[in-house]
């Protein structure tokens, strides 16, 4: 399996996504469903599309950057949750 990582970014598909990602988490909200249920729900899929397309170890730097990401405060500094 090839490491797409460094392939150019369709950022019209991302955007795209990103879209139908936030219409889809507005929906479950709005059925009351707890948030990290939602997320969990989302990080799960997450995984799984990463895992049919990229090799183990394209994975594993993926998720080491989220948890950089985490422990360097970053992901509070971008957003917000959703209320």
């Amino acid at each position: 399996m090839e490491d797409h990582l460094d392939d150019p970014i369709d950022h019209e598909a991302v955007m795209k996504a990103g879209v139908i990602v936030d219409r889809l988490i507005e929906s479950m909200v709005k059925q009351d469903l707890p948030q990290i249920a939602i997320a969990s729900a989302l990080l799960g899929g997450a995984l799984n599309v990463l895992s049919a397309n990229l090799p183990d170890e394209a994975v594993l730097r993926i998720l080491q950057s989220a948890m950089d990401s985490v422990a360097n405060g970053e992901l509070r500094e971008i957003d917000q949750p959703r209320q």
